[in-house]
C-alpha cells in the first residue's frame, strides 16, 4: 500500500497504488476518506482506514492516475528536521567523528517539492550536493516522550528524501551556517510515497543514489547511528513533533562533499532509492 498524491501543482488529490494479485499497479482515489494526505488524516488513523476500504473493496479506480504529475505524498509540513551525520562513514568523509548525540537542524517546509520535479540550482551556487535519506512521518503528537518504543509508536510511516545541500553556504567560514545551505527553494524532495510503518523495517532498508546514470551512494539504514525511533524520541525533548511532520534521518557516504565526485551542474540528473520507498529523478535547472 504506496500512498501518493496526484495532479498539479497545488491541486494535487490523494490516492493509493496497490499492485493486483498478477502484478499488474491499479491506482485508487482516496477522496472518499479525505480531501488531503495531511496530518489530522494521519492522527485519526487514516492509514488504517485506507487498509480496510482497500479490502472491503469500497474506493473508486482513479483513471488515467499513471499520467499525473506526482506532488510529496503528504501536504506540506508543519516542520521538516533534518539529522546530521547520522552514518559514520558519511562523518568521516565530512572530515568529522560520528556523533555522540543526534545533530538537529530545520528545514523550511517550502523546500518540500514532488519526487521528479526539476530541481532549481541556487544563483552563484558553486557547490550544490545530493544526500539520499529515509524520512520518517510522524503520526500522532510527541513531546517529552518516555521511551524509544513509545517514540516508535508515534512513526506513521516512511518516504524517500533527498536534502539537497549548498556546501559553500553550510560550512567555510565565520558565516558558514547549516540553515543557509539546507534551507533553499526545492530542496526537499520527497516521495514517490508514503509507506506504512508496519510495512516495512525502516532499520534495514537499502538506500542509494546516482548523479547522470553513475552510482554514488550505495548504503542501508541498517548502517544509522540513531535509528528512526530513537531520533523521534530525541527530537520529542526539545520540540513539539505533530502529525505529518517529517525527520530526514541523514545521508550515507557517497556525496560530492567526500571530494570523490563533482559537485553538481544545470542539467546534471539525480536519482535517489530507498527500497520499497520508491525512487526519484530530478533535473538540476539554474534557478
Amino acid at each position: 500500500m504506496k500512498i501518493m498524491r496526484l495532479g498539479d501543482n497545488g491541486k494535487e488529490q490523494p490516492a493509493v497504488l496497490t499492485s493486483s494479485e498478477d502484478g499488474a499497479e491499479q491506482y485508487f482515489s482516496l477522496l472518499p476518506l479525505t480531501r488531503d494526505v495531511d496530518g489530522a488524516f494521519l492522527a485519526a488513523g487514516g492509514l488504517g482506514k485506507v487498509r480496510a476500504a482497500l479490502e472491503a473493496g469500497t474506493l473508486p479506480i482513479l483513471p488515467e492516475a499513471s499520467a499525473l504529475r506526482v506532488g510529496a505524498p503528504l501536504v506540506r509540513p508543519g516542520a521538516v528536521v533534518g539529522i546530521g551525520m547520522n552514518y559514520a562513514a558519511h562523518a568521516a568523509e565530512s572530515g568529522s567523528a560520528p556523533p555522540e548525540i543526534p545533530v538537529v537542524f530545520l528545514k523550511p517546509t517550502n523546500t518540500v517539492t514532488g519526487p521528479y520535479d526539476p530541481a532549481p540550482l541556487p544563483p552563484h551556487s558553486s557547490k550544490y550536493d545530493w544526500e539520499v535519506e529515509l524520512g520518517v512521518v510522524i503520526g500522532r503528537e510527541a513531546s517529552y516522550l518516555r521511551s524509544v518504543d513509545e517514540a516508535e509508536d508515534c512513526i506513521a510511516g516512511y518516504v524517500t528524501a533527498n536534502d539537497f545541500s549548498e556546501r559553500e553556504y553550510q560550512i567555510p567560514g565565520a558565516a558558514g551556517q547549516w540553515t543557509k545551505g539546507k534551507t533553499l527553494p526545492g530542496s526537499t524532495p520527497l516521495g514517490p510515497w508514503l509507506v506504512p510503518a508496519n510495512a516495512v523495517d525502516g532499520g534495514n532498508l537499502p538506500l542509494r543514489s546516482w548523479v547522470n546514470g553513475e552510482p554514488r551512494q550505495d548504503s542501508s539504514t541498517a548502517q544509522l547511528i540513531f535509528d528512526a525511533p530513537t531520533l523521534v524520541h530525541h527530537c520529542s525533548q526539545y520540540m513539539r513533533l505533530e502529525p505529518g511532520d517529517v525527520i530526514l534521518t541523514g545521508t550515507p557516504e557517497g556525496v560530492a562533499l567526500s571530494g570523490r565526485f563533482p559537485y553538481l551542474q544545470p542539467g546534471d540528473v539525480v536519482e535517489v532509492e530507498v527500497e520499497g520507498l520508491g525512487r526519484q529523478r530530478q533535473e538540476l535547472f539554474c534557478a
